[in-house]
């Protein structure tokens, strides 16, 4: 089964402070490092580092040779990564001492997704193989509705949280993956059991992962719960924690893996991202997990 992530690919600056600028204050960061990201790029390296057969689509700017090169160098498929003038998507991103972040996206003009990239690309697909979404471009109802017509299984991803969502056909999505302020802007409810129950009325046909932190991740599929513990681990840097979890997620569903397997490997993952620095680059593989 072929994986299709459709997402963003940023070039992430990110600033060590001691604690997070507040309004009207000016602070020295501790130090700068540039990072490959974007939840997309982050996604797709997280699908190939789990052993998935994972395909990338999207488009770059001039300066997008580094990205494009840590997606082949992590032996993601690229060809259906489009190239544009002007620059690409870039983030901010403070990391303070505890290892919690806070983000800017700058997304540019090259996150602009024509009707007729999407075309193009999902000809590549058939039904049954796996799309992989999140809300950082352009055209993102057109793709699950397209993809959806084609059989092929959406599995979303909703973040960043913004006004968008509430025109997404969302009905058409098979899987979510959110944590729980994603869960509460879809459902208008803050408690995860509210949470779970109000996505299982609105959207009966697709199963539910709601991950918590250290606080674990529930998971409703097929009329059955299931929980996940986290594993204890010292946090350095959260950024990419949530898109190891996806990324090993959605890899053991392309392979029809067992749900508690998958959802314990995904954590495992997870747990080993949020102790290193940056974010691509902090995913662990699977031979690591394996050891």
């Amino acid at each position: 089964m072929k994986i299709l992530n459709y997402g963003s690919m940023n070039i992430d600056r990110v600033y060590s402070v001691a604690h997070t600028v507040m309004p009207g204050e000016t602070i020295l960061a501790e130090g700068m490092t540039v990072y490959c990201g974007g939840k997309g790029l982050n996604q797709s390296i997280a699908i190939a580092k789990a052993g998935g057969d994972i395909y990338h689509a999207g488009v770059l700017g001039e300066d997008g040779d580094l990205l494009l090169e840590a997606l082949t160098r992590h032996r993601v498929d690229t060809r259906y990564v489009r190239r544009v003038a002007g620059a690409s998507s870039h983030t901010v991103i403070q990391v303070d001492g505890q290892g919690q972040n806070c983000i800017i996206v700058c997304p540019g003009e090259n996150v602009r997704v024509t009707d007729g990239d999407i075309d193009a690309v999902l000809d590549g697909f058939a039904a049954g193989d796996m799309l992989v979404l999140q809300n950082e471009l352009d055209n993102t109802a057109r793709i699950m509705r397209e993809a959806a017509k084609r059989g092929l299984v959406p599995v979303f991803n909703p973040s960043p949280v913004n006004q968008l969502l509430a025109a997404y056909p969302l009905e058409c999505v098979r899987w979510f993956i959110m944590n729980e302020i994603e869960g509460a802007a879809i459902t208008g409810e803050t408690e995860p059991a509210k949470i779970l129950s109000v996505m299982a009325q609105r959207y009966p046909d697709a199963s539910v992962v709601l991950t918590l932190g250290a606080q674990g991740a529930h998971c409703v599929h097929g009329g059955r719960a299931y929980f996940q513990p986290a594993f204890p681990v010292k946090a350095v840097d959260t950024t990419a924690a949530g898109d190891t979890f996806t990324g090993y997620l959605v890899t053991g569903l392309s392979q029809r893996e067992a749900l508690p397997v998958i959802l314990e490997r995904a954590a495992r993952a997870s747990s080993i991202t949020v102790g290193r620095k940056g974010a691509a680059d902090s995913i662990p593989t699977r031979e690591e997990l394996d050891r």
